[in-house]
Parts: structure tokens; C-alpha cells; sequence
């Protein structure tokens, strides 16, 4: 699976540590930046990695604020994109079981790395259900 990975400034840190362990899971990346923790527009990255989930140049996404907030908020404006703000693992799992997420939003600044990387990890290695889920995203979508 090919992942698009962006944060700004607050999530910069637990984005360089998430793109080295989907690396060591075998994933393939794409980091979009911010490359720095100098100060940046949260949605800028959010734009870059929805854009690369939405033209099919990447599977899937995962985008890194300090709250994962104004990620979310920002992501989930473009048609096609379902992020997920995830707190925990149960809640990524269940983001892709149950919604399809295409996108994981996280915040630097209120999970710890250990906590984070279990959230990547469920995240990428939970499938879609699909069956009644469907339906209900074919309301939306």
C-alpha cells in the first residue's frame, strides 16, 4: 500500500517517527511535508495528501496536526475523502471497519508515540467490512 504522509509544524515530530514505521511495516511512502518545525498552514498538507488519495496516487493517507483537528476539518472538505480522528486504537479499527477511512488524523501534541504508532498499525491493517456499512456510505458519497 502506497501512504501519503503531511503534517504541519505541531505534528511534524510524530510525523517523521510514523513514516519510519510504516517503512519498517513494508509500506510504501510519500511524505508531503512540512519538512521542518517551522511554523506552516495546517491545510496546505492536508490539501497535498487528500489530493494524492483523490487522483489515486496513493491509497490512503494519514495527516498530523498538534490536536488533529483542524487535519480532520480540512480533509474532510474534499469530496471523496473520509478522515478519521483517532484517539486510540479501537477507534482507527473501527474507522476502517465500519466508515472506510481513507484518511488518519492524529494529534502531535495530545498522544504519546506509542499510542500513535498502535493507531497506525491497526489503522493500515484493518479492512473495510463492507455489507450494511456500504449502503450507509453510499448515502454520502
Amino acid at each position: 500500500m502506497k501512504i501519503a504522509v503531511g503534517s504541519d509544524h505541531g505534528g511534524f515530530e510524530l510525523k517523521e517517527l510514523i513514516v519510519q514505521f510504516l517503512g519498517e511495516l513494508g509500506q510504501e511512502v510519500e511524505s508531503v511535508g512540512c519538512h521542518s518545525l517551522d511554523s506552516v498552514d495546517y491545510p496546505d498538507f492536508a490539501e497535498k495528501v487528500c489530493t494524492a488519495v483523490r487522483t489515486g496516487t496513493c491509497d490512503c493517507g494519514i495527516l498530523v496536526c498538534g490536536t488533529g483537528i483542524g487535519m480532520s476539518i480540512a480533509a474532510n472538505r474534499y469530496k471523496e475523502i473520509r478522515a478519521a480522528l483517532c484517539h486510540e486504537a479501537f477507534t482507527a479499527r473501527m474507522s476502517r471497519e465500519h466508515n472506510n477511512s481513507n484518511v488518519l488524523c492524529l494529534g502531535g501534541r495530545v498522544i504519546g508515540p506509542e499510542i500513535a504508532l498502535d493507531i497506525v498499525r491497526t489503522w493500515v491493517e484493518t479492512a473495510f467490512v463492507g455489507g450494511r456499512h456500504q449502503r450507509r456510505l453510499d448515502m454520502f458519497s
